[in-house]
């Protein structure tokens, strides 16, 4: 039987669209919903359904920060990963840039026709993976280049920021200025970025995303949600069977993990 589950933190909406499933899915069984982000990362990993339907903006983590984080986290035990269709009541222009990343959405509010045709293509979908006898199927490969274009692109218009060349970072109560070049990776810390170099750690107030635009992305590269490293200090990339990468480093003892997302940055060439 297929499953689903719906992330919307407005309960009227979510009952409105399990109604409108009902109709045009009758066979889907439709999971207890999601409130918010995090919830929708819990209930799918512990559930497993085969779609998710993830609004746009919800509390916590939205709905593009809740994909993110359910494809890197999910079992590599688990098969294929779930159908994600976005909801969102953005406006047309951007609307198609999810068109032109070919992930599919339901505008809000969800009009009845539009949702017959969303149904039909998972359902096509799922029943290619079936004729797979359940193993990942290659539509997976696709889901994880649609998801990094989506992630990947401009919250806004307007010029790129100058790249950083050096940070004041926080240790103790110094405040220690650090060459960007001398950094190894990046890490998220709550409403910080750990700075580690080869000698020492420190902090930066500022958030992942917002420092991402900030560096060049051909000297550092986004490994995983939270981390990001640079990319001449890799030493080594390991693959293991559920698609994480592990990362050896040239002057750090620790290992990193580059999730399945952003494993495509470590092939033999």
């Amino acid at each position: 039987m297929t499953t689903a589950l719906i992330a919307e933190d407005e309960l009227l909406l979510a009952q409105a669209l399990r109604a409108e499933l009902a109709r045009a899915w009758p066979e889907l069984q439709l999971l207890e919903s999601a409130v918010d982000g995090d919830d929708a990362v819990e209930r799918t990993l512990s559930g497993r359904p085969d779609v998710v339907f993830l609004d746009i903006r919800m509390p916590g983590r939205t709905g593009l920060e809740a994909a993110e984080a359910i494809v890197e986290e999910w079992p590599g035990d688990a098969g294929a990963l779930p159908l994600i269709v976005f909801v969102t009541a953005y406006d047309q222009y951007a609307l198609q840039a999810f068109e032109r990343a070919a992930v599919d959405y339901l505008q809000k509010p969800v009009q009845p026709a539009r949702l017959a045709s969303c149904c039909a293509r998972l359902r096509d979908t799922l029943a290619l993976r079936a004729a797979a006898n359940g193993a990942a199927a290659p539509d997976d490969a696709a889901l994880l280049g649609r998801l990094r274009t989506l992630l990947g692109a401009p919250a806004g218009a307007g010029a790129a920021p100058a790249a950083l060349t050096l940070l004041q970072a926080s240790i103790g109560s110094t405040l220690h200025m650090i060459p960007v070049d001398e950094v190894v990776y990046f890490e998220a810390a709550d409403k910080y970025v750990r700075v580690v170099t080869a000698e020492r750690e420190a902090l930066i107030r500022m958030s992942l995303r917002e420092l991402l635009p900030r560096l060049r992305p051909e000297t550092f590269w986004q490994i995983h949600r939270g981390t990001v490293v640079r990319a001449d200090a890799i030493a080594t990339a390991t693959r293991d069977d559920s698609g994480k990468v592990f990362l050896t480093l040239r002057q750090r003892p620790e290992r990193l993990v580059a999730s399945r997302l952003y494993a495509h940055l470590f092939r033999a060439t």
